[in-house]
């Protein structure tokens, strides 16, 4: 069965709505899920207008009263904001109904209702407007869930890598690995591959310093401290992991075959191969939340100065339904 994907509508402000309407005119996308919509359908229906789209509304209430047909679109409609909503203004309304799309996909996560939350972009300060103080939607779903543990994953067609840390400053960041952490993200790619199908996944550790300190001649033993500890101890569990390696070969190797995903270290180590691999089909995926929930993202923001243009482009969106579909657990 394909599975059933809950994309939540995002910044309704934005160009969320936009890129999912747009999104479900694609024929593709019906070949590798069924998608439900969790939004404000007022707000959808405004979004065919802006994009001259034919799709039609199928409002419904749980994921077993969709019809999942491409041309009608299935809705859970929460009704939450003003059919007048301004494009490309901050508003905590938008900010708050953001927040309730996903509080709603995680509800139907648990319930075992889908497989796979899509989230298009919210606005933080928006958010914050709407009185929910968190940096962005991994935070938001961590806290939904209780989970401690979690990661994120970025993929291309080319390339996945999986983080020990994101929003760190560089020195924060070195510092904050251990290899409690490093041994947590190596299980965390490894579980989150093998759900998905790939039933012994080659794990590859980036180093921290150039050459993976060269024997001493780079940093203070970083390598030895953080890294190589966790990987043995996951190897001798039978784990496929090895390294660590140093940053300027592995993702290249990664990219040739040689590797399923790279646990890259910090975050512009992993951002930065990815972003080149390929900037447009890039995907955010947040992995390890408590349920076993898969979520994936757009990789862009919700771009107020094109909202109700018809300009965005619904690619990355396209991609995260399809990283989406690859990583659900298969049954």
């Amino acid at each position: 069965m394909k599975p059933i994907i809950a994309i939540t509508m995002g910044d309704a402000a934005g160009i969320g709505p936009e890129i999912i309407v747009k999104a479900l005119e694609h024929k593709s996308v019906y070949d590798i899920c069924r998608p439900l919509v969790i939004g404000d359908l007022k707000i959808l229906e405004r979004a065919t207008a802006v994009t001259k789209s034919k799709v039609t509304f199928n409002k419904v209430e749980h994921a077993s009263e969709c019809k999942f047909n491409m041309g009608t679109i299935d809705c859970i409609d929460l009704d939450l904001l003003p059919a007048d909503l301004t494009f490309g203004e901050l508003s905590g309304k938008a900010g708050d109904a953001a927040f309730q799309f996903i509080k709603k996909a995680v509800d139907l996560a648990k319930a075992g209702e889908i497989q796979v939350i899509c989230t298009a972009p919210l606005n933080k300060a928006a958010l914050h407007l709407g009185g929910h103080m968190y940096p962005g939607h991994t935070e938001i779903l961590a806290d939904l869930t209780e989970t401690e543990d979690y990661s994120m994953m970025l993929t291309t067609p080319k390339l996945k890598v999986i983080h020990l840390t994101t929003h760190k400053g560089l020195i924060d960041a070195i510092n904050s690995i251990n290899p409690d952490r490093t041994y947590k993200v190596v299980n965390l790619a490894n579980d989150t591959l093998k759900s998905a199908g790939n039933k012994n996944p080659r794990i590859a550790v980036a180093g921290i310093n150039p050459h993976c300190g060269e024997n001493g001649m780079f940093g203070y033993g970083e390598e030895e401290e953080k890294l190589i500890p966790a990987i043995e101890k996951a190897a001798a569990e039978g784990v496929n992991v090895t390294g660590p390696y140093p940053a300027d070969t592995v993702f290249f190797r990664a990219i040739r075959g040689e590797f399923d995903i790279v646990v890259a270290c910090y975050h512009d180590q992993g951002h930065v191969p990815v972003k080149v691999s390929g900037f447009e089909d890039g995907v955010n995926i947040t992995v390890g939340l408590k349920g076993g929930i898969i979520r994936t993202s757009v990789d862009h923001g919700t771009a107020f100065d094109i909202a109700g243009k018809n300009i965005a482009d619904e690619a990355s969106m396209i991609a995260a339904l399809v990283s989406g579909a690859e990583l659900a657990p298969k049954q």
